[in-house]
């Protein structure tokens, strides 16, 4: 497989900083691109925003690092973009502060990637676009398990944005015919996290409603990445980007039954299967989890 000079927004938080390894463990070369810098051996860095179109333009126009002075070929392009950069949930900023920042930033990185000849741009959406995390109250999906053909339908600023995220997606992918794909990541859950959340959520199962019961291992997100750097011609999609099974104990049936009564379910479920279905990527771009939650907690 060739190697790919990646062009990473949002690197140093939550997901990204565990997906930036997995890619440099599989030989890419990483520029994180945020407004605070990854301390991880193999990253450069370069402060940036994305709400600055023309900061994005000169950024992805620029050296990855001192290292790329020594060629004496001038700055080389990037092969593909990465973009994870974003205010992540709502309640930390304005509700109208996240919506332009997450609306505004995605099209100025997308529309630098593809202006600039960039045929390969992966976008971070969310599982919030279903509608049923940051809803007011409790909402009951239209229909289990949760799949990419899904009328999301948020009500809330942040999943909101995504939605527009994906269509600035799409709508680029028209003009250009470049790779672009959004992935609707899971609730993100980093190494640690098992020992300290799950047994939590195993003993009080009602606390994981707002996410359907999703989660995605941090790790395994950076092999999804992966896997679409190396997927190609695909045009435009959207990933649902989750672990195989629920972040729960209860089989998938009973979990639906009791958390979401007369909610229609399409198709036959597996015992534990994801009612955040990650059915696309296990049969599209061939993922195969390698950190389900039972590696790690031990139950009593």
């Amino acid at each position: 497989m060739t190697k790919k000079r990646i062009f990473f927004t949002g690197g140093s938080g939550k997901a990204g900083r565990h997906v930036i390894p997995y890619l440099l463990d599989q030989g890419h070369s990483v520029m994180n691109v945020d407004m605070v810098a990854l301390d991880y051996p193999g990253v450069n860095n370069l402060i940036a925003d994305i709400a600055d179109s023309g900061q994005m333009f000169n950024a992805m126009t620029s050296y990855a690092g001192l290292s790329d002075l020594e060629t004496g070929n001038g700055v080389q392009p990037f092969d593909a973009v990465v973009h994870f950069a974003a205010v992540p949930r709502i309640l930390i900023k304005p509700d109208n502060e996240t919506f332009r920042v997450n609306t505004i930033g995605t099209y100025n990185v997308i529309e630098a990637a593809v202006k600039l000849g960039i045929k390969k741009i992966i976008i971070a959406s969310s599982e919030t676009t279903y509608g049923i995390c940051f809803s007011d109250g409790k909402t009951n999906p239209n229909v289990l398990p949760l799949e990419e053909d899904y009328d999301v339908d948020p009500m809330d600023s942040y999943g909101l944005s995504k939605v527009v995220n994906e269509k600035t997606a799409r709508s680029f992918q028209r003009r250009s015919g470049y790779d672009i794909y959004a992935l609707r990541i899971g609730n993100v859950i980093e190494p640690h996290e098992y020992a300290e959340l799950f047994p939590h959520y195993f003993k009080n199962p009602e606390v994981r409603r707002r996410n359907a019961f999703c989660y995605i291992d941090a790790r395994d997100l950076g092999q999804i990445v992966d896997l679409c750097l190396k997927k190609d011609d695909l045009g435009y999609q959207v990933f649902n980007a989750g672990n195989d099974h629920n972040g729960a104990i209860i089989p998938s049936m009973e979990l639906a039954e009791r958390f979401f009564p007369g909610v229609p379910i399409t198709r036959e479920l597996e015992e534990h299967e994801a009612l955040f279905s990650n059915r696309k990527i296990r049969e599209v771009l061939g993922f195969r989890e390698q950190h389900n939650w039972q590696k790690y907690v031990k139950l009593e």
